[in-house]
This record gives structure tokens, sequence and C-alpha cells, in this order.
């Protein structure tokens, strides 16, 4: 039996009511995490330019926190991007990447066309997160390290299986739009620092909707896809670089959204960096600490962390999401990291820059980590005079289910996010509605509270 129709079949034999409990509250975090981010989101130049560039004319679909209402398919591109614009989006350890925002912006974009109930939506959510997941497990990390930016190649996969399961389709037509989707991965992580990054995501949500309504309505695919000689496996990763026997054993074994999870992001910057900021700042909160103060800071953190966060001099705001030296240089400024920090000339700060000239990044060694963790750093911090001072974390809170970011903190960020765009007001309801999802009869209600008049009228303007 080829694989997409393997997977075919775990997903349509996913039910709301064979959930476990675990899963329904960790896909309740991750609706209110994405949530919460889209809408900050969503007034980032870059997702400003892709929804004005695409002006596609009146449709079903919100964008979120507009009045704007566009085509299935673009709301999924436009929301998607936005989703990722901060890069404040939620991780998972198995995906190498960001597991929400491939999936919820095409389910969210598909739902507002339709109708769907809060349980049906979970279900499909769960789906095409166990999807992604668990191919993940088959082709990482040598997939992430070759250059793919899995978020996008992989969550391709994600958003297909959600909305084929939300459409209702068959065995035959899931299998199939994953063999679509197969030839619509694409993002490479030459262009991490840019707009494009988000911009993969945005497609990759309108790719894996566009597949599912291709295959709905009766475009062919090859079944063998994925395992073909010249399939997904052998074309991304190459003869050797991929353990496809992994993917099925594993499959709800458990699921990926319970263990190992959904990690919440405390910082609007790369993942990469976050267990430097953590080490940083506990040092620069316990000792009250204050630029002057120091000569030389070394950071060490993971060389596959560090490839693309040894950024020492960040020539834009994204940019400076991916530069550690930067991310530290906020973080003991300010002695906080925040949205605000990755807007407009903030990455000029002459202060800050002052800082990150001191800063010193280095692959850590065996003898400070063990070689299975890829999530750890450690600072150290030489004041004037000599004296060191030295913090190790690993790995930043909120990485696991195990280590979560505690409820207050996951509310004070939504609301923080969602404040950007909505008036307090709206915000009560929009947060007991997504605390209450399954309870929702048709998910249209929770995303009209989503609607506001100011953003669209500034995207016109843009």
């Amino acid at each position: 039996m080829p694989l997409t129709l393997e997977f075919a079949q775990r997903i349509n034999a996913l039910r709301y009511e064979d959930l476990p409990p675990d899963a329904v509250h960790w896909a309740k975090v991750g609706l209110l995490d994405t949530i919460g981010v889209t809408l900050a989101g969503s007034t980032d130049p870059g997702s400003r330019i892709v929804a004005r560039t695409l002006a596609s004319g009146a449709g079903p679909s919100l964008v979120f926190g507009s009045t704007a209402r566009v085509g299935a398919l673009d709301a999924a591109l436009i929301n998607g991007t936005a989703a990722h614009a901060l890069d404040f989006d939620d991780c998972n350890n198995t995906l190498g990447g960001h597991p929400s925002v491939p999936i919820l912006p095409a389910l969210f974009a598909l739902a507002d066309e339709h109708g769907a109930s809060g349980r049906d939506f979970l279900a499909a959510y769960v789906a095409g997160f166990e999807t992604e997941c668990k191919i993940a497990l088959g082709v990482n990390f040598y997939h992430y390290m070759h250059g793919w930016h899995p978020t996008a190649t992989i969550g391709v996969f994600g958003a297909a299986a959600a909305c084929a399961r939300l459409l209702s389709l068959n065995d035959e037509q899931t299998a199939t739009a994953l063999a679509i989707a197969a030839s619509l991965a694409s993002g490479i992580k030459a262009n991490f620092g840019t707009m494009v990054k988000p911009l993969h995501i945005g497609q990759c949500a309108r790719n894996g909707l566009f597949a599912a309504l291709l295959a709905r309505d009766g475009l062919t695919a090859s079944p063998a896809a994925f395992e073909h000689k010249q399939g997904y496996f052998e074309v991304f990763n190459g003869a050797g670089n991929y353990d496809a026997s992994k993917i099925l054993p594993a499959w709800a074994s458990p699921l990926d959204i319970v263990q190992p999870g959904i990690a919440i992001k405390q910082y609007p910057c790369c993942g990469s960096t976050h267990p430097a900021i953590d080490a940083m700042l506990t040092l620069a909160r316990e000792h009250d600490l204050n630029p002057d103060q120091v000569e030389r800071i070394d950071s060490w953190t993971h060389t596959r962390r560090l490839e693309h966060t040894n950024r020492p001099d960040p020539q834009s705001t994204m940019d400076a999401k991916f530069s550690v030296q930067y991310c530290l240089a906020r973080a003991l400024t300010g002695r906080k990291v925040v949205i605000e920090h990755f807007e407009g000339d903030s990455f000029r700060d002459p202060q800050v820059r002052s800082v990150m000239a001191r800063v010193h990044a280095a692959p850590y060694t065996t003898a400070q980590f063990p070689a299975d963790n890829h999530f750890g750093a450690e600072i150290r911090v030489t004041l004037r005079g000599g004296k060191t001072l030295s913090a190790k974390v690993d790995q930043p809170l909120g990485r696991t289910s195990a280590n979560p970011l505690p409820p207050e903190r996951l509310k004070e960020k939504f609301v923080n996010c969602a404040l950007r765009v909505l008036p307090a007001a709206s915000l009560p309801g929009l947060y007991a509605a997504i605390q209450d999802f399954e309870n929702l009869r048709d998910v249209r209600g929770l995303i009209a509270l989503m609607a506001i008049e100011s953003r669209n009228a500034r995207v016109a303007a843009a």
C-alpha cells in the first residue's frame, strides 16, 4: 500500500471523540497562541505587502484584524504570512519548525467559507499536526540541516491533511491531496531573516488547502509521491538521508501535539536564540547588570542553532530576529525582549550596537551539554575588572509540554498580541470563545470577533 494511502487512513480514523483530554487542551493552547500572533503580525510590513499585492476582491474568508473578506485560498496565504511574520508562533521539536501556522490559517479560511463545528475543527487540526510531525520524524534532521525550511516543506502536508479532514474527503481523495502537496512543497533557509520566511508559511497554508480542494474536485496525482525513486523522500533528502520506516509505527503513539507537544515562544524572534536570552536575562536580573559594567559576553548554543543565528551585524529588523548577538544585547540593555525591539529602526539603537560588538557566539561542546541536547545555551559575562558570571539553560521555558508556560503567561502573551489590533473590549469574548472552542456550533462566530475596520483602512493606505 502506498504511503499516501497509509497516511490517509490514519488521518480519517482520527475522531474528536477519541482524542485524549491532553490533546484537546494543547490544541486550544495552539489556537490561542496562533490567533494572537496572527493578529499582531497582520500589521507587519510584509503581511501588508502580501495583502495589498493579492487584492483579489471579495470572498467569504476574513483577513484577520480587518473587515476584508477574500477567497479562501488568498485568506490562507495572507493570514498564514501574518501568523509567522513576527516569528512569535509556536514550535515543535519533532518538526524542527512551527507546527500550527501551516495548518490553522488554512483551516480558518476553509471553515469561514463552509462552516465547521469546534469539534470537527479540532480533530482536523490534530490530524494535520500529527501528519506533519510524523513525516518529519522520517526526514529530520538532515532535511533541516540540508537547507529546507521544514515549517513549509513538511508543514504543507499538515495543512493538506487538516483541510482534507475538515472537507470529509475519503481515503483515496486524502491520499491524492498529500500527493499533490508533495509537488507544492517549498521553502529554503537562505531566505531566513527576510520577509520571504513568513511568506513560506502563507504559501504553505494556501498550497495545503489548494491540494485538498483539487483532490476533492478530481485532480489526479501519483500515489507513490513519497517513496518513488524521484519522489519526495529521494528528491528532498536524497538516498540514505531519511528513514521512512520511523513514520507509521510512531503514529499517534503518542500524538505529537501532546508529546513533545507545542513549544510556546516567550520572545518574538528565532527560537534558536531563546535559551541564550533566558540565560542572559537571568544574569542581568540577578546581578543588576548594566551595559557599562560588561567587558565581554560569550554565548554558546548548538551548532545547528548557531548556523542561522550567528549574525553580528543585522541589517534589518527581520535580520535582527535571527541575530543572537542582537537578542542578547537587547536582553542586557532592557531586561526584556519584546515586539517593539524588532520594529522600525530599532536594530540601529546605538547602545544596543555597542553591546553587540562585545558578544562572541560559538557552538557548544559535549563537555557543556550532552550531544542529544540541541536546545541549551550557556552565557558567560566578563565584567570590567575581570570578574565573570555564568548561566546555563538546558531548554527554554515552554519548549515542551513537560515544561509549559503557566496559563497566566499564555493569556498575557495573547492579550499583548491581540491588543495591537483589536480593541480591549473585544478581547474577553474572543478569549472565552477559544477556551470553549470544542463547544462552538460554528467556528465562524469566533472568526467574526477578529474583524475590525481600522486595520483594513491601514492596509489600503499602506
